[in-house]
């Protein structure tokens, strides 16, 4: 599916951090081409501001998951008011998922290990929460920068619901699994497996995670076949922890290619909610920004042509429509 000149040049003039996956993904870029993209990153655009922004200790904002400033008990932690999005955890997500070389942060898995705590119970930073979706953050960052995180993939095996998927309010007393956790989980082990090779138990329950959403369509209760909430078709960028099908969608893509299976059937209704969101012009709208303080804005705001929401829409569409072909 070739790009349409005006969207080639508009998703061209981006920032690194999305041009070199533009260039990968969707226009077929030589290696070398989207690499050399790739490696500006440490020095300019937003990873080179998240970089800057990082503390002497390790950590962002003094911590590991929450400002080390954050009040528990203000207006800040109210119902609605968000989550902080500047603390280490998120910062290393977005840093990670942007490409960055991990070369760029050596030395900070040994000074968050030295020197940072998680707020739920004091634990060491690359030692985990109980909570799927920090474990899951935890498990690909730790793999991306080196660090032993060997008993989070354990933790994960240990956790999984008799359904198939995770769920973070497990310690709540609940037993049934969530679209948002599983997903979190799900992107964490493939990108682990995909570094490190992965383990025979890890796969399956990888598999078995998929299945979950699978079965029901990434959109619906299993019970009564009723649309499971209306966050599925509502897509913002960032992703943050949110289930949403583009979200969803892509991560089939990608375990698809590293699997190397064709695209599961099941994903049809999902895509074709990707693909009725997408406009004339070929690009999908900004539809929503999660509440909570942030370093600085890496897309639109709400209402106007995202960037990056119309690389992963297009890049899933592409992938869907030429598996078809």
């Amino acid at each position: 599916m070739a790009l349409d000149p005006a969207l080639h040049d508009w998703l061209l003039d981006t920032d690194p951090a999305l041009r070199w996956q533009v260039e990968r993904d969707l226009i077929d870029a030589p290696r070398d081409e989207w690499e050399a993209t790739r490696s500006r990153i440490a020095t300019e655009g937003f990873g080179a501001r998240l970089l800057a922004l990082q503390d002497p200790d390790g950590q962002w904002a003094g911590g590991a998951f929450f400002p080390k400033d954050f009040d528990f008990d203000g207006p800040e932690a109210a119902e609605g008011a968000g989550q902080p999005w500047t603390a280490t955890t998120w910062s290393l997500n977005a840093l990670r998922d942007w490409g960055l070389d991990p070369a760029a942060l050596a030395g900070t898995a040994e000074r968050l290990d030295a020197n940072s705590r998680w707020e739920y119970d004091g634990s060491p930073y690359w030692r985990g929460e109980v909570d799927c979706c920090i474990n899951a953050y935890t498990l690909a960052s730790g793999v991306w920068l080196g660090a032993d995180v060997s008993g989070i993939a354990q933790w994960f095996l240990e956790h999984r619901m008799s359904d198939g998927g995770w769920n973070c309010e497990w310690v709540e007393g609940s037993t049934r699994s969530s679209f948002h956790s599983t997903l979190n989980v799900l992107l964490a082990l493939l990108y682990a497996e995909q570094a490190t090779g992965g383990s025979d138990e890890l796969r399956a329950a990888r598999h078995a995670g998929e299945e979950y959403l699978l079965e029901r369509r990434l959109m619906r209760r299993l019970s009564t076949d009723e649309p499971v909430g209306p966050w599925v078709t509502r897509f913002a960028y960032p992703f943050r922890a949110p289930f949403s099908v583009l979200k969803a969608t892509d991560y089939f893509r990608e375990a698809a290619l590293h699997d190397g299976v064709p695209p599961d059937a099941r994903l049809g209704d999902a895509i074709e909610v990707v693909r009725a969101a997408r406009r004339p012009d070929g690009t999908w709208l900004q539809e929503h920004r999660y509440p909570g303080q942030s370093w600085f804005d890496v897309d639109v705001p709400p209402g106007l042509p995202s960037p990056w929401l119309t690389f992963f829409g297009t890049r899933v569409l592409r992938w869907w429509d030429g598996a078809a072909a």
